[in-house]
């Protein structure tokens, strides 16, 4: 069993940081890679940053240079949202594309799911 647990979501203005949290737990053998989506009402859910077990990041074009992804040793990813704008308001979730045993093919973990809101 393995679970992806979330924080840090809310409400903040525009112009306004937060930093978003997300701890793997459980049956893991190895993370290939971590990353975070978000779904505005209305609208696909989208890739907004990832990074690798080597460190190698990635991000959608709308979120460059403003917010970053990083990792600590222990299974958790964050995500720092810096300037942001009201079209960043979104259900943010975290993944993760892992193995619970030697033998497994990777397969993709999705968090519950996190509010960000950015409203004046």
């Amino acid at each position: 069993q393995v679970q992806l647990v979330e924080s840090g979501g809310g409400l903040v203005q525009p112009g306004g940081s937060l930093r978003l949290s997300c701890a793997a737990s459980g049956s893991i053998f190895s993370i290939n890679a971590m990353g975070w989506y978000r779904q505005a009402p209305g609208k696909e859910r989208e890739s907004v940053a990832r990074i690798t077990t080597g460190s190698s990041t990635d991000y959608t074009d709308s979120v460059k240079g403003r917010f970053t992804i990083s990792r600590d040793a222990k299974n958790t990813w964050y995500l720092q949202m810096n300037s942001l704008k009201p079209e960043d308001t979104a259900v943010y979730y975290c993944n993760a594309n892992l193995r619970t045993r030697p033998s497994d093919y990777s397969r993709s973990y999705w968090g519950q799911g996190t509010q960000v809101t950015v409203s004046s």
